[in-house]
């Protein structure tokens, strides 16, 4: 995994090295995450389905993303995303717990992690470049690499699932005022295996061509309903963010 996402960066910035009208951008987000809701059965066929939002308390944590940029010959975009998360949640639930072969017994307390790091290629091709206003559509490569831990004194488990997953890119910026943006963009797709969206609305701060900042929210949803796993999650973020052009 290690090794992928460093070659992709360095293929990136070997690019760079060589660009002629290119531009290579560097995008750092911070800020807090909470959950609205995520639901969990494993195995998907006859394990107990419990909220770790609900049946147990999630905590809200700070999250870091970090995208590297590539444009090129005008129109082309080519990124590299490392998105790592990690939520912890306890509590006792009401309820025996069937997890991943595991049976918790009602009103054990219970500590549980839910991780979801995402690591992300992505191909977008600028539709329209102008002075106040810029839209692009693409394609996203995504490996995910998840896993939900469950826990009591005595005893505990573990599901870990990694994966491919195709999805499409779209940007949408609109500039209301000078030097600042409204931007809408994101990765999304569903699919009768499940689903999956990340997208952010912000507003962008640019006082120089060189560097910018951002504000918005950001929402996660989606996931996957088998035999093996069931889980569905919508994660918030309060977002904030920095841009660095080279």
């Amino acid at each position: 995994m290690r090794r992928s996402v460093a070659a992709a960066s360095l293929a990136i910035l070997l690019l760079a090295s060589s660009r002629a009208a290119a531009q290579v951008q560097l995008d750092l987000e911070t800020g807090i995450v909470f959950c609205t809701y995520n639901d969990v059965r494993i195995p998907g066929a006859g394990g107990t389905e419990f909220s770790l939002v609900d049946d147990l308390s999630t905590d809200n944590e700070p999250f870091f993303r970090a995208r590297l940029s590539y444009s090129f010959a005008g129109r082309h975009i080519l990124s590299l995303l490392i998105a790592q998360l990690s939520l912890p949640a306890s509590g006792d639930p009401p309820v025996d717990v069937n997890f991943n072969g595991v049976v918790f017994p009602a009103e054990t307390p219970l500590k549980a992690s839910y991780r979801f790091d995402s690591y992300r290629l992505t191909y977008r091709y600028a539709l329209a470049s102008r002075e106040r206003f810029e839209a692009g559509i693409g394609f996203t490569g995504k490996i995910r690499d998840a896993e939900i831990r469950v826990e009591s004194k005595t005893t505990g488990s573990v599901k870990k699932n990694t994966g491919f997953v195709p999805l499409l890119n779209f940007l949408v910026r609109w500039s209301f005022a000078p030097d600042f943006w409204a931007v809408l963009e994101g990765d999304a797709l569903a699919a009768p295996q499940g689903r999956a969206e990340d997208v952010l609305l912000a507003v962008q701060y640019w006082p120089s061509e060189r560097f910018g900042f951002k504000a918005g929210y950001r929402i996660v949803e989606g996931g996957a309903d088998n035999d093996e796993v069931y889980n569905f999650a919508l994660i918030n973020y309060a977002v904030l963010g920095f841009y660095a052009n080279f």
